[in-house]
């Protein structure tokens, strides 16, 4: 199989487990640190405190449009730039004691660009950072 579609599986795969965790402001259960380490754990992981924290939680699911931009498997170690189109259109966030739901910020597009770092460590493809651009609809 082509590394970018190892890589864009990879990226995809993380955000599957991504939104089992923020179904429920919680990564137990689901494989998380298997796709993202470093600063792409750590961000996610903040936004799940943030979550539990205020008692929300994540329903629908995060839309995604994925592509491999850049690949450099000389790179030591190898490396790979994931740019992705976000849209929330089918994204809600829940506050889970009164189901309420809670209105994205204003000016937030509801389609925005993302790019995601993915490396090659022992022999795998993880996810090392992912940034959000939400001013750039795309």
């Amino acid at each position: 199989m082509p590394q970018k579609v190892v890589v864009r599986k990879t990226y995809e795969a993380m955000w599957a487990e991504q939104m089992k965790a923020y179904r429920k402001a919680n990564p137990a259960g689901t494989q998380l640190k298997k796709y993202a380490v470093l600063n792409a754990l750590s961000l996610f992981e903040a936004d799940l405190a943030h979550m539990r924290k205020h008692g929300t939680v994540i329903r629908g699911t995060l839309g995604h449009e994925p592509t491999v931009t850049a690949l450099n498997m000389a790179a030591k170690p190898p490396s790979a730039t994931v740019s992705d189109c976000a849209d929330l259109s089918r994204w809600t966030t829940i506050k889970v004691k009164t189901g309420a739901v809670i209105p994205l910020p204003k000016g937030q597009p509801l389609r925005y660009r993302a790019t995601a770092t993915a490396e090659r460590w022992e022999g795998r493809w993880v996810v090392t950072t992912y940034k959000t651009h939400g001013e750039q609809a795309c």
